[in-house]
């Protein structure tokens, strides 16, 4: 689209300070959200790590194995900040 010079100009330096604070808080939101969601993963993890299949009931093994594999196919970095974000340890295995 074809914009005058002068309205083209204008536009770049006005540049919406709403929409710039809007954003802004948006990001915020979603890093703070991102924030809570890693700590439930970190709390997943750490549960599942420390469960011992052998004592728990069939239907709650089934629910382990499935977050298990869940868990297991985040990338390494998310699960590692998730980890840090509960301050577990990783296990080297």
């Amino acid at each position: 689209m074809f914009w005058p010079a002068g309205i083209k100009a204008h536009w770049e330096v006005v540049v919406n300070k709403q929409e710039v604070q809007m954003l802004s808080k948006e990001i915020e939101m979603l890093m703070a959200e991102r924030a809570r969601l890693l700590k439930v993963v970190g709390a997943a993890a750490v549960l599942v790590a420390n469960a011992d299949a052998a004592r728990l009931q069939p239907n709650a093994v089934e629910a382990a194995e499935m977050l298990s594999e869940t868990l297991n196919a985040l990338p390494e970095e998310t699960l590692k900040d998730a980890l840090e974000s509960v301050r577990a340890e990783r296990d080297a295995a």
